[in-house]
């Protein structure tokens, strides 16, 4: 069976036509948080011409931190509007760091302790309590991209936080053409996964805030199985041979990772930012899921 990539594409590296041509990728992925020098269209325009299908990822309802937060600080602006009874935790750092929210108000997080390092703009928060509301779901920036998608003919959207069929009926009022895949980030995404399965669009198992905002951390298991039984095309995102981007080899518990996801049946890979920031780690990420691929096939058939 085949085996495809998806790559995440840093709007100004230089070695994205190498990438781009690796038999293994299917198509790129932008990530809108990057800054630009330049406004959208421009840079979807030039992504555009590498000859991959080009995913613009929306971040939708996802918290993200708003300017930076120097340390000793109290507060934080975040995205959206929200409210959720507090005192309440959030997680930074993919789940590794913990602060302590005292107060909401509006998008303003006022922390009664927190990370002790700066805290920077575009970088995720996760608050995982049933009474989280968040106002709204399409941010400026996430208009501003379908606008520009619109202009040139572009169609697909990875949609961040997906959690009822509402969130991807926003996207296409605004590009009626969309082609939407779901990103699966949270437990109420699970439940929209178990109700409406891939009615809507093809799912993305998103493990790098899915994993924090499952109730307990193995719980990432049956999630991964979730997504998969209701969408046999879904695409596994995040958390992809991670360790390339810190050091030449991978770890043993990266490569055990790939083989596990296949195991469960995915067949396409989505790589994130961090591996995919250097030429030498996604060039070798890519050829390790083929080598992971081959391995695996010996006694499978794949």
């Amino acid at each position: 069976m085949q085996l495809r990539a998806i790559v995440t594409a840093p709007p100004y590296a230089g070695f994205l036509p190498v990438v781009a041509d690796h038999p293994l990728v299917c198509g790129l992925r932008l990530n809108t948080v990057m800054p630009l020098k330049e406004g959208p269209q421009e840079v979807l325009k030039r992504l555009s011409n590498l000859g991959q299908p080009l995913w613009v990822d929306l971040k939708g309802r996802q918290l993200r931190v708003v300017g930076a937060a120097i340390p000793p600080y109290t507060e934080i602006r975040i995205s959206h509007r929200i409210r959720v009874e507090t005192p309440v935790d959030a997680f930074f750092s993919d789940g590794n760091e913990i602060a302590r929210v005292a107060a909401v108000d509006g998008d303003r997080l006022i922390l009664e302790e927190g990370p002790r390092r700066l805290v920077g703009p575009g970088e995720s928060i996760n608050i995982i309590h049933p009474s989280l509301e968040i106002e709204g779901s399409l941010t400026e920036t996430d208009i501003a991209y379908l606008d520009a998608m619109q202009s040139l003919g572009l169609d697909k959207v990875m949609l961040s936080y997906v959690e009822n069929p509402a969130d991807i009926e926003q996207v296409r009022r605004l590009l009626p053409d969309a082609v939407v895949m779901a990103k699966i980030e949270s437990r109420r995404g699970l439940a929209y996964v178990r109700e409406h399965g891939c009615r809507h669009g093809n799912l993305v198992a998103a493990r790098g805030d899915l994993y924090v905002e499952v109730k307990r951390p193995h719980q990432i298991i049956s999630a991964l199985q979730q997504v998969i039984r209701a969408d046999p095309q879904a695409v596994v995102a995040s958390r992809l041979f991670d360790s390339l981007a810190y050091q030449p080899a991978p770890s043993c518990a990266d490569i055990g990772d790939a083989a596990f996801l296949l195991t469960l049946g995915y067949r396409t890979f989505l790589f994130g930012d961090q591996v995919c920031l250097r030429r030498d780690s996604i060039v070798e990420a890519l050829n390790l899921l083929e080598a992971v691929r081959r391995e695996f096939a010996r006694d499978d058939g794949i």
